[in-house]
């Protein structure tokens, strides 16, 4: 009997990872790479398919023995055509079909989709929000990336650009996000809007980690930083309670980790802002696959493409 695998891919702003799955979507390798010393999107995606190559053989397994190669991209993806349409946060890829160049290099079936809607598709399948029907997933990071469950299904809307959580304005005016707009969600609550503020509170030297773990001892200045981030979570997600009465939201992500008062926070502003019924509803859980969240929901895109 032929053994057959999945190869699942995240690919950040920084570094690639790589797992190889079993047909249950269990993790049997990983690894990883960095991807800063690719200076162009030609380089890179030729580096990706250097690095399959070299990941099957390092398994001891053959070509034929992997059923299709998933991959998370940290932007808006066409699904079915495998394109592109730009990352926010890695310039220069605007409109690049990956699928097409990726199976002409790797000679395997490639399918590629936002990060976040992988995270979404893991979590809600064998995740923190597995059995339930109606769910938002988050990615708080470099960027805030979100994923719908619908009625059990991953909503994709129209053109398969829903579930951009990050990119909901949350004032008239403010900040310049990175995608061309003006004071979304992302603009006060990623990585790099959250730091610029703890630099003016706690000095230039502190890292959001350190935040963390003096927030989880109980250090009051830092407990008030992660609930101030929670209250703009939490009013946002209010207006998506409301809108679409879901019975579950997961906050994934590195952001994620600073623990008790940012999700206290967080539920704290959903029963304020959200209508009785729905805030009644809904749960809030963190993720529950961690770093393995984008792999495993790699895994799922494979398996739902090929019908597996």
């Amino acid at each position: 009997m032929i053994r057959r695998f999945i190869i699942g891919i995240d690919l950040g702003g920084t570094n690639l990872k790589c797992a190889l799955l079993d047909n249950g979507l269990k993790i049997k390798a990983k690894n990883s790479f960095s991807t800063r010393s690719f200076n162009s999107k030609q380089k890179l995606l030729q580096g990706i398919a250097d690095f399959i190559t070299t990941f099957i053989l390092d398994q001891g397994l053959k070509r034929s023995e992997i059923l299709g190669v998933g991959i998370g991209l940290p932007g808006p993806v066409d699904t079915f055509k495998g394109i592109v349409h730009f990352l926010p946060n890695i310039p220069g890829w605007r409109e690049v079909n990956v699928k097409k160049n990726l199976d002409l290099k790797t000679k395997l079936p490639v399918f590629i989709d936002n990060d976040a809607k992988l995270m979404c598709l893991a979590e809600s399948s064998s995740g923190a929000a597995a059995g339930y029907s109606n769910v938002l997933c988050l990615t708080l990071g470099t960027g805030v990336g979100g994923g719908l469950i619908i009625n059990n299904s991953l909503y994709r809307g129209k053109d398969n650009a829903a579930g951009e959580f990050g990119h909901v304005p949350i004032n008239e005016t403010g900040p310049l996000c990175g995608c061309g707009s003006k004071a979304c969600l992302e603009a006060y609550i990623g990585n790099n809007a959250i730091l610029k503020e703890a630099h003016k509170i706690f000095g230039p030297d502190i890292s959001l980690e350190e935040i963390s773990k003096m927030a989880n001892n109980n250090d009051l200045l830092s407990v008030k930083f992660w609930r101030d981030v929670g209250k703009k979570l939490g009013l946002a997600l209010s207006g998506v309670i409301n809108l679409l009465n879901l019975d579950a939201v997961v906050i994934g992500g590195g952001v994620a980790c600073a623990g008790r008062p940012l999700f206290e926070s967080v539920k704290e502003t959903i029963l304020l802002r959200s209508m009785r019924v729905q805030a009644k509803r809904v749960r809030v859980f963190k993720a529950k696959l961690g770093t393995d969240a984008g792999v495993i929901g790699a895994g799922y895109l494979v398996k739902e493409r090929l019908g597996k």
